[in-house]
This record gives structure tokens, C-alpha cells and sequence, in this order.
């Protein structure tokens, strides 16, 4: 089987595909063009975040047979699509989830100590104590919409440090230790929202002015899920006006942005999409991604 690797993947992994009797090519920067030209050639093709598949390029590869992206979602893939071509489409839910969940645990810690606008402070060569009081998580209430690996993830680790969980997600019925609750429950009672969930259909603007108005006053917003869940425009009038006391943001609307308002705002921190970005996750993405693909090129799934 003839696979081309198109994200940046752990060498060893891509050694053990080899090793395994598959032809591995890597073009970790191949762009959207050369790939409509290149990808025909091949059997099977590894993503991340950065290559999107979509029909118009599924359409010119007669030959794929599988699809695998590093990582736990499918957005950046025409997933249904490709399986009506015949083509396996599969992910790595479990591999970033702890790296995630980190990420979104410490993005509440330092908007709660202020920890980024402290640290301007002291680089600008400023003692400013008195303007960083800050509060503690411990004995406030976060609420996570969606409750699959990463946000059950969060859960525990917010649940060890004081925090009150409660969950909305409409596709589980019960979950240990998470007290399940409708969305606009959630909005009203949550000092933390964190989300956690794929963007879908149903998903995407799911957070707009609507359900900005039914937050509690000095709310913070923490999403390392996926841009476009969240009305940017919304949000920025929400954090402007007081309503939203803060918001950290791993990803946007478009990646990389090309309206940098929210960033610009002081109660606004930000990073360009860094939840998997841990080296543990890394070796787990491609641990996973090879196993993935040498199982599938001795049984065909």
C-alpha cells in the first residue's frame, strides 16, 4: 500500500509503517495545489489540522482507500462523503485528549490570576501588584458542552481542584461524577464554559449573542474545540461590553485569522491551535496513526 504522509508525523512511526511493508512518502508541506496533482498516486494519506480533504480532491483520487487524520476530529475531511466513495475514513480520538484537557485547565487558571497581563506587566518593567487580584476556580462552577474524551478530560481534573462540573451534551444520557443539564442551564449557572465538542451542522454558531445574553455576568470562555462553534462577532461584543470577563481561545473561524480583534482585546488570550501540541500527544497521534494503517493494509479495514 502506497501512502503518502501529508502532516508532520513522529519519523520513528513512519519507520515502523516501512518496516511494515508499506511505501511511505512524506510531504508535510505540501500545499492544497500540489496535492490535487500528487495525490492520485496513492492508496492511502495521513492528516492533521492543516490538509483539508474535500470532494473536489477526493474526486481526482480513484485510488484512496483510506483517510487517517491525527487527531479527534473529522471536520478538515468530507468523512460521509469519502465512505460513499468506498474510502475508510478514521481518527485518533484518545491520542491528544490529556494534552487538550491540560490546555483548557490552564487557560482557566491563568484567566482567573490574570497571569498573562502580569507577566506583560513585569517584561514592561512594572511592579503593579495591587491590579492582579484575581480569584480562585476552586468552589466555581464550570460548564463543559460536550463530554466526550477530552472534556470528561477537563472534568476530572476541575473536579480535583474544587470545581462544581456540570455537563450539556445531547448525545450522552449519563456520565459519572458529571451532572448533565439542558444548555441554557448550563449558561446560566456556569462561571467557566469550556467546549469541547466536533464542528457539525448542528454545532457551528452554536454560541452566539442569544446565548451570550443568558450567561451570568463575568463569565469566561475557554474553547480549544474547533472555530466556528463560537460567533466571533458575538463574542467580541460580549467581552466588550463586560458581559464576558474573559476568553481563551486555541482556535478561530479562520486559522490562521485574518481579523485579529478578539487577540487585540486585553481580556482576551490566544495561541494558534497548540491543544495537541505536547510531545507526549505527538508520539501517541503517530503510535496510533501506524497501527491504524498497518492493520488496515493486511485486512482491508
Amino acid at each position: 500500500m502506497k501512502v503518502l504522509i501529508c502532516d508532520k508525523t513522529e519519523k520513528e512511526y513512519i519507520d515502523q509503517m516501512r518496516a511494515a511493508g508499506l511505501t511511505v512518502d512524506v510531504r508535510d508541506d505540501i500545499t492544497p495545489e500540489e496535492l490535487m496533482t500528487v495525490l492520485p498516486d496513492y492508496d492511502g494519506m495521513v492528516v492533521r489540522s492543516r490538509t483539508k480533504v474535500r470532494q473536489p480532491l477526493i474526486d481526482v483520487c480513484p485510488n484512496l482507500k483510506v483517510i487517517v487524520r491525527g487527531g479527534a476530529g473529522l471536520d478538515t475531511i468530507d468523512h460521509e462523503y469519502a465512505k460513499s466513495k468506498g474510502i475508510a475514513v478514521m481518527n485518533t480520538p484518545l491520542a491528544n485528549s490529556d494534552s487538550v484537557a491540560e490546555l483548557a485547565i490552564g487557560y482557566m487558571l491563568m484567566m482567573a490570576r490574570s497571569l498573562y497581563q502580569a507577566t506583560a506587566s513585569m517584561k514592561a518593567e512594572k511592579w503593579d501588584k495591587k491590579s492582579f487580584n484575581g480569584d480562585e476556580i476552586g468552589g466555581k462552577t464550570l460548564g463543559l458542552i460536550g463530554v466526550g474524551n477530552i472534556g470528561k478530560g477537563v472534568a476530572k481534573r476541575a473536579s480535583v481542584m474544587g470545581m462544581t462540573v456540570v455537563a450539556y451534551d445531547p448525545y450522552v444520557k449519563e456520565i459519572d461524577g458529571i451532572k448533565l443539564v439542558t444548555l441554557d442551564e448550563l449558561l446560566a449557572q456556569a462561571d467557566y464554559i469550556s467546549l469541547h465538542l466536533p464542528k457539525t451542522k448542528e454545532s457551528a454558531g452554536m454560541i452566539g449573542k442569544e446565548q451570550f445574553n443568558k450567561m451570568k455576568n463575568g463569565v469566561r470562555i475557554v474553547n480549544c474545540a474547533r472555530g466556528g462553534i463560537v460567533d466571533e462577532n458575538a463574542l467580541y461584543e460580549a467581552l466588550t461590553s463586560g458581559k464576558v470577563a474573559g476568553a481563551a481561545l486555541d482556535v478561530f473561524n479562520e486559522e490562521p485569522p485574518t481579523d485579529w480583534k478578539l487577540l487585540k482585546l486585553e481580556n482576551v488570550i490566544g495561541s494558534p491551535h497548540i491543544g495537541a501540541a505536547t510531545k507526549e500527544a505527538q508520539a501517541r497521534v503517530g503510535a496510533e496513526v501506524a497501527e491504524k494503517l498497518i492493520t488496515f493494509s493486511k485486512n482491508g479495514k
